[in-house]
């Protein structure tokens, strides 16, 4: 790849820097009606800078500007390749609905003016270090980069502080980002040990030399942490639904994204070991996307059930990364094509509606003050816009047309289809296997989503509110429409979204490869099809509802209840509840996920029982089996050295005097210099 750099480019950068400093240092200035008008301007500002650079990126092959990091760093390359500029234009689109949907959410909340301002300059943060996630390219500085970003999305996530739960998924998540970055740290010593460099060049050098897949693992194990990969996964349904639900859009919507970028950066640097790692990914990416969903199907929590369903989509975007490397191990371009460009894909479709979904889910929250499904109902009568919206996420997240995430799901679809051809009955196993998982994937997502939906706006309410609910305010509604066009553009004009992430395929020299244009376009002409009748389709039950508003519009109109079973006169306890929605699923599935019940169930000898209460909650089993012992043991060794901090000051002293004594004992012995 050429890069290209030029004066203007660094006028960019420079205009980057001074938009983010002045923001900082205003906000705790200026009044607080107009703290929110600050931020949306300074993230509109660095997100018209950046998003110049992704885009002369796309037209000129690639930017990059050297800047001067003196004795300490060198010089630290800021490059931006077609792969930065993908992630680029995301990260903007998503942060700014973020934070115009975020001035509106707080305006409910009764934060103090400086926490506001505190929020505000770590909502700029955090956006800003994500931008330069994808920019920098010196290993030292992408690791400062990288912890910025974690410790800014961890006061984010942390809002409400005075919360026991908010604070334990606060410092579970802080711990797990920085087994991340020691696992970062690690693979870049490595690379630095072999070739002197902290350039990223030097990631391609180690591969061009040897074996490539202990390198690649590592660095997979440390950006698979924030990605949420099956078992790195503990931290995202905990802090997902602690954060205010703006940081919950834009977390779920691109800093996840942020561990995809990291292995798709290695990805092109890689040599060698493209089948086994293809394998290993796909497998890793089925069983997250299954574990994923299933999670999801049973929790009640519906910001919790959001949080498992974007594990779910990190598994259909690990398919495609998996898929892309297999086709590059058997040198099959369609699968190549289908692969790594139905995961780019995806991360952009996976952003908006997920964020659209959690936005709409934070206005149900401010306006009920629970995340509790069961405690709900209704609310499509009170909250129609915020009703509509969540219903276009959900249908939109199944994967059926005509929107956005249809498009991404049918590349990877195809791309295991065309992989069931591949030669070896491994192969031939895993694919047939992944298609299966994956098709079971979209089943179990239509029951989640039809749970959840039917459970939060049909019906009649569970439980009485605080207040009454309505609608949310425009400023929380006008972003969740910008997604929504985005979305229904994506999904009607597939054509020009697939070829511009199938272009960086090439820029970014994944592998070389011949399109076969022919066979691709008769893909994406089925794909345009489907999706243009299905809008007629649409279009047509929506033309039937006008014509019968039309005729009846002057009737009068009279509401009777719906036939009961000879009982008409029913009460809230006489509709479906979450629960009851996915008990059956739970229970054919009990051996992945445990139930925790508050009293035993009712026996059938049990003619006649007392009245009893019910509570029950399904616990994570990785969590519970695995990681809870794991630190149960850790922790029994640790308290082993309990005696060393005693309390006694001489005992402190005599350490102090052992520890200089062995220090003057080694140098004099030349132990060590």
């Amino acid at each position: 790849m050429v890069f290209e750099g030029t004066e203007f480019t660094g006028l960019l950068f420079k205009a980057f820097a001074f938009v983010l400093l002045s923001g900082i240092i205003i906000l705790p200035l200026v009044p607080e009606r107009i703290k929110s008008s600050i931020t949306i301007i300074s993230v509109f500002l660095i997100a018209l800078i950046t998003g110049t650079l992704a885009i002369r990126s796309f037209a000129s092959g690639g930017i990059e500007y050297l800047f001067d990091g003196g004795v300490f760093f060198g010089e630290i390359p800021f490059r931006i390749d077609a792969l930065s500029a993908w992630f680029i234009l995301i990260i903007n689109f998503t942060s700014v609905t973020g934070v115009l949907y975020g001035a509106g959410y707080l305006k409910s909340t009764d934060a103090k003016p400086a926490f506001i301002s505190f929020h505000w300059i770590l909502y700029l943060i955090f956006h800003s270090s994500m931008l330069l996630v994808t920019i920098v390219q010196h290993s030292v500085v992408f690791l400062i980069v990288w912890e910025f970003m974690s410790l800014s999305s961890f006061l984010l996530v942390m809002f409400d502080y005075t919360n026991p739960r908010v604070i334990k998924a606060g410092v579970n998540y802080l711990v797990q980002m920085h087994l991340s970055v020691l696992l970062l740290t690690v693979g870049f010593i490595w690379v630095y040990a072999k070739t002197g460099t902290f350039d990223f060049k030097g990631i391609g050098t180690f591969f061009s030399s040897g074996i490539n897949i202990w390198l690649f693992l590592i660095f997979f194990g440390g950006f698979g942490i924030k990605a949420g990969f099956i078992g790195l996964h503990t931290w995202l349904p905990e802090a997902h639904p602690a954060a205010p639900s703006h940081v919950s859009g834009v977390m779920s919507g691109v800093i996840v994204k942020l561990g995809l970028y990291g292995i798709f950066r290695i990805i092109t640097f890689l040599k060698s070991d493209f089948l086994i790692l293809g394998d290993i990914i796909l497998t890793v990416a089925v069983l997250t996307g299954l574990f994923g969903i299933m999670n999801s199907a049973v929790n009640r929590d519906f910001k919790k059930m959001l949080a498992y369903c974007t594990i779910e989509n990190i598994g259909i975007i690990g398919s495609g990364i998996g898929l892309g490397l297999i086709g590059i191990a058997h040198s099959s371009s369609m699968l190549i094509f289908f692969g790594f460009t139905g995961a780019l894909l995806h991360v952009l479709n996976h952003s908006l509606y997920k964020s659209l979904l959690f936005f709409s889910a934070g206005s149900v929250y401010s306006q009920t003050h629970t995340r509790n499904m069961d405690r709900l109902g209704g609310l499509i009568k009170k909250m129609p816009h915020t009703a509509i919206l969540f219903l276009i996420g959900s249908i939109a997240i199944g994967g059926v047309p005509p929107f956005n995430g249809f498009i991404s799901e049918f590349l990877i679809y195809s791309g295991i289809l065309k992989g069931i051809n591949l030669t070896g009955i491994f192969q031939v196993t895993l694919m047939i296997m992944s298609f299966a998982a994956i098709s079971l994937i979209g089943g179990i997502s239509i029951l989640t989503f039809t749970k959840t939906f039917g459970t939060i706006f049909l019906g009649v309410p569970r439980k009485e509110t605080e207040h009454e609910p309505g609608e949310v305010s425009f400023l929380m509604l006008f972003p969740q429409y910008l997604i929504l066009a985005l979305m229904i553009t994506i999904g009607l004009f597939p054509g020009y979204f697939v070829s511009m992430a199938g272009s960086i395929l090439i820029s970014n020299s994944f592998h070389s490869f011949t399109i076969d244009l022919p066979g691709l376009n008769s893909y994406l002409s089925v794909m345009k099809s489907i999706s243009i009748w299905s809008l007629l389709f649409l279009a047509l039950v929506g033309l039937i509802f006008l014509i019968r508003w039309y005729l009846t519009r002057g009737l009068e109109r009279t509401f009777k209840p719906t036939w009961g079973c000879a009982y008409v006169a029913p009460n809230n306890r006489m509709q479906y509840t979450g629960k009851s929605f996915s008990k059956t699923f739970g229970k054919l599935l009990n051996f992945v996920m445990i139930e925790k019940k508050g009293y035993a169930e009712i026996i059938r000898e049990d003619t006649f029982p007392a009245q009893r209460k019910y509570r029950s909650f399904y616990l994570d089993i990785l969590d519970k089996k695995v990681i809870e012992p794991f630190l149960s043991l850790l922790y029994r060794f640790i308290n082993m050295f309990q005696f060393v901090q005693n309390g006694k000051i001489q005992a402190y002293v005599i350490y102090g005097i052992v520890f200089i004594l062995v220090i003057f004992i080694g140098t004099v012995l030349n132990i060590w210099h």
